[in-house]
């Protein structure tokens, strides 16, 4: 069967329609929403860090709901073990062994606190989230296209009986993200629609399908110059040798800030990367990857504020 041929203004027009589908439902944040769909075009996954009742859940049904996709939800707690995500195989008196799938097997999944779930379970996603198959007593299972992962965070410092993030588990997500309470206009907007958006969900504009099909093709139909190539490598390898860190982004993050630079550049009507849509992202794609050196750290300095100087100091092409 021939290739079906997918031109740049159709990519453009689907995603700018789920990005307008989602924020008819999710009110205000709108950074956060391109965030979420920027991952799901370039295969992403997405780490939210916000208080409970913020809107995290919403975002992650509403997006699920727009592409026609699956969704299913993880509540993270200390007891939880990988079986309960991955699934297990279940043996018949018959000897027959059926495997019974668990939450991982779908299109969008919420994780939600998953700081407060131990490394055991966390190293589950692992293989999940990087080779978009698993395997449960030596049995390799493929998930479905598109497989996102958008896991939510309470703040450390105010979470009770929370572990840390693995740092193999968070270089694996596309990108990290704060989810605020709404200012009170908002605020007030989200008051007067919460009953009819409990009535109306999301209008699906897409199929898991055709997200699959476009986020193949993104990468042939933008164009990222050699000079924007080289502003992605100096801007990461500008943190790595920080005097200030101690282990720094990894090359996963150099692939995943252009990935998302080609998605942003969509949005914005373009079918080629320019700098400024790097400089949007790198923050978000960048910050949670490293480790600023303990000497460092207790005098306030945080990995924002490197990849902030970064961006300052490495020129940028013209």
């Amino acid at each position: 069967m021939a290739e079906v041929k997918i031109g740049f203004d159709e990519v453009s027009r689907e995603i700018r329609e789920v990005l307008s589908a989602v924020s008819k439902v999710y009110i205000g944040k709108l950074d956060l929403v391109k965030l979420c769909v920027a991952a799901l075009y370039s295969g992403g996954h997405v780490l939210i860090e916000g208080y409970p009742g913020t809107g995290k859940t919403l975002l992650a049904k509403t997006l699920a709901t727009t592409i026609g996709g699956v969704y299913k939800r993880v509540q993270g707690h200390p007891d939880i073990l990988p079986s309960d995500i991955l699934g297990f195989h279940m043996y018949r008196v018959t000897g027959e062994r059926v495997f019974i799938e668990g939450p991982v097997f779908t299109n969008i999944l919420l994780f939600d606190e998953l700081n407060r779930t131990p490394t055991r379970t966390q190293a589950a996603l692992l293989e999940a989230m990087q080779e978009l198959q698993v395997t449960v007593e030596g049995v390799t299972y493929k998930l479905p296209r598109p497989f996102m992962v958008i896991a939510t965070q309470v703040p450390g410092e105010y979470a009770r009986g929370a572990f840390e993030i693995m740092e193999t588990l968070a270089d694996r997500f596309a990108v990290s993200a704060t989810s605020p309470y709404n200012p009170i206009e908002e605020e007030l907007e989200v008051v007067k629609r919460a009953d009819y958006i409990l009535a109306n969900p999301a209008e699906q504009v897409t199929t898991p399908k055709r997200v699959d099909a476009i986020s193949r093709k993104i990468p042939e139909i933008v164009h990222v110059s050699e000079p924007v190539r080289e502003y992605i490598v100096r801007l990461v390898n500008y943190i790595r040798n920080h005097r200030a860190v101690a282990y720094g982004p990894s090359h996963r993050a150099t692939i995943h800030l252009l990935a998302m630079s080609r998605v942003i550049a969509i949005i914005d009507g373009r079918d080629y990367v320019i700098p400024d849509d790097v400089k949007q992202i790198s923050i978000p794609v960048l910050a949670h990857r490293f480790k600023i050196k303990e000497e460092f750290e207790v005098e306030g300095l945080k990995p924002v504020n490197i990849v902030e100087e970064a961006l300052r100091n490495v020129p940028v092409p013209k």
